[in-house]
């Protein structure tokens, strides 16, 4: 059976129907376990934490137990507890690791809640939990996530700032056993002290002063030994792009490539990738915070497509990973909704100028036209070639110049970069530059270099704007300088059409500005207007809309409207908006990830390089 999908850019594609595939959806178990999990952890802290109760039923029993065992009861109850609290977001995801330390724990606090608190419910709910979680073992199976070092001081500052506080909370929840009145300052040096096994300044009447030695030991004790196994554990990084993996995919965009401008962004060193069983089709995506973000449509046949999105959610579901799409395409989207069961979102328009419709006539071209004659009388010229063209030093000079006129500290960029120049693997590219010799050209470690375009190959017949970059002294207009000097050469070198920046939620910034809209429309449109400040949405609308293009929607492919924000963070993530890393002088030094500009976005002043805003 098939069916024919409308909307690709080369035509209808007849496309197989398949029974939907469903994502990894959150199962009822993991998420009830992990619920539990987190008010047994809870009830186990608040064990440690607070005396205990000294008319209880089984008082009397557990007077016969050692009276050492007390302390150490509570220093386990509060350990337990805190453990239970860090697992309970892995059991949740169904983590196979996480199952078994919960597995382990749960026992541990029964008998800690029985020898301290004497609580029978303390007790009966910690070894209840264990029911469902050998009950449903089955359920916990999904692997380890990609984890790097730099998570151990992580834990050490959080898990450290977390023991300081509750060491405060245990110091002072013993008001009746307290010598004297020791001030904060006296309490938050015992903690102190506390932690590292020292005594501290503050003292109790009978047992207690042991109990509150114990806690305090326990928390450090636990802070030390997650940091250093945080630290010692063998690496589990992301995975990467190999050599076979990148030829492979250079070998499907020589037959493909024309049907996606997003195609050769797969080519990033830093996303990982899947191929359906019979290799004519692939999936390249990156996991970022739990989230295996993929990107544009799949590589290769479209017939292909399903085997290589079966193989994707195969890996998102064993690694309990959020699976979601950013900017494919409509074709893709709907290939994606029908494999999957998943929901699409329009997330915004590319700007796409077909070479043979563009001109610098007419009056809706007048700004952009006085502009381009007005550099050029400033005494600027273009020069638009392939990479292949372009030799080594001079090459070597535009990249130089490329990675010093970023606007921003982190390279951004991951759906719509590719985050490289002059690699010798992308010969194929085109760089469009602007030059003026003055008289501080000769000075200039970038000669007369004042601005820079880069494009990739999108087929054989089209180039997908990369990156912008401009010298910040240069005069204004140097990007739509170069658009234009690269749209009038397209013909000369083979291109027929030309993708330019993505802009995002175009449609309602373009709707809400017109005679009629509603409120919510005006509303939705103010608030973007809003958000430009920091993400460039309407100047980027604005810019493209320059130069007359046409727009080709792209959407945002995800499970449920619950996992939005979470795969809105990450996105944020992996096109650098948000970077959660080491201080600088800490930093591992890593491979950086391409950056093309996040979805070809450049703003009208051309002082970053990026793609998508």
């Amino acid at each position: 059976m098939s069916v024919t999908l409308d909307g690709d850019k080369s035509g209808s594609v007849p496309v197989r129907a398949r029974t939907p595939l469903r994502g990894p959806r959150p199962e009822a178990v993991p998420a009830l376990v992990g619920t539990a999990c987190t008010v047994v952890g809870l009830i186990d802290v608040a064990a440690g934490v607070f005396p205990r109760f000294r008319h209880s039923r089984m008082h009397t029993l557990a007077e016969v137990l050692p009276g050492a065992l007390g302390p150490f009861a509570a220093a386990l109850s509060l350990s337990a507890g805190v453990l239970l609290l860090l697992l309970a977001h892995g059991l949740k995801r169904r983590k196979r690791r996480a199952w078994r330390a919960a597995v382990l724990l749960l026992p541990a606090g029964a008998l800690a809640q029985f020898a301290y608190r004497h609580s029978v419910i303390g007790t009966v709910l910690s070894l209840a939990l264990c029911y469902p979680l050998l009950r449903h073992r089955n359920e916990f199976a999904a692997l380890p996530d990609p984890r790097s070092r730099w998570r151990a001081l992580a834990n050490f500052v959080l898990l450290g700032a977390g023991s300081l506080g509750l060491g405060l909370v245990i110091v002072s929840a013993h008001p009746n056993r307290l010598v004297g009145s020791p001030s904060i300052a006296d309490r938050l040096q015992h903690v102190l002290y506390g932690l590292f096994g020292f005594e501290g300044p503050v003292d109790y009447a009978g047992d207690t002063s042991w109990t509150v030695a114990y806690s305090l030991g326990a928390l450090g004790l636990l802070t030390a030994v997650t940091t250093i196994y945080l630290a010692f554990r063998p690496e589990h990084p992301a995975a990467r792009l190999t050599e076979d993996d990148e030829s492979r995919l250079r070998a499907l965009l020589e037959r493909h490539g024309g049907r996606d401008s997003l195609g050769h962004f797969a080519l990033r060193r830093d996303k990982a990738v899947v191929f359906s069983p019979s290799g004519k089709a692939a999936v390249c995506y990156r996991v970022v915070s739990g989230v295996m973000l993929a990107s544009g449509d799949p590589i290769g046949d479209v017939e292909a497509w399903p085997g290589a999105i079966e193989r994707f959610m195969d890996e998102a579901r064993a690694h309990s990973w959020t699976p979601a799409v950013m900017g494919c395409g409509e074709t893709g989207g709907e290939v994606w909704t029908r494999e999957t069961g998943l929901t699409a979102l329009e997330l915004g328009d590319e700007a796409v100028v077909d070479v043979a419709d563009f001109s610098l006539a007419g009056r809706a071209m007048r700004n952009v036209r006085q502009m381009v004659k007005r550099i050029e009388r400033g005494g600027y010229e273009t020069r638009v070639r392939r990479v292949a063209d372009i030799g080594d030093a001079e090459l070597a000079r535009i990249r130089r110049a490329a990675a010093d006129w970023r606007g921003t500290d982190t390279e951004r960029g991951f759906s719509m970069a590719l985050g490289r120049i002059g690699d010798p693997a992308d010969r194929d590219c085109f760089l469009a530059t602007a030059h003026k010799t003055d008289e501080h050209s000769s000075d200039s470690p970038y000669g007369d270099l004042k601005a820079v375009l880069h494009f990739v190959p999108w087929g054989t017949d089209g180039m997908s704007l990369d990156l912008m970059r401009r010298d910040r002294a240069a005069d204004p207009g140097m990007n739509e300088l170069l658009i234009v000097a690269a749209l009038q050469a397209a013909p000369r070198l083979g291109i027929e059409r030309v993708s330019l920046n993505f802009a995002m939620f175009r449609s309602a910034l373009a709707r809400g500005e017109k005679l009629g809209a509603g409120p919510v429309l005006r509303v939705w449109r103010g608030l973007l207007i809003f958000l430009s400040r920091w993400f460039q949405i309407e100047s980027l609308y604005k810019f493209n809309a320059k130069f007359r293009p046409r727009w080709e929607p792209r959407f945002v492919v995800y499970r449920t409207a619950r996992d939005l924000p979470r795969i809105s963070f990450a996105a944020m993530q992996a096109e650098g908006f948000v970077t959660l890393a080491l201080p600088r002088p800490l930093a591992r030094r890593l491979p950086v990830a391409p950056r093309r500009p996040c979805a070809h976005v450049s703003p009208p002043t051309g002082d970053q390089g990026a793609r998508m805003a």
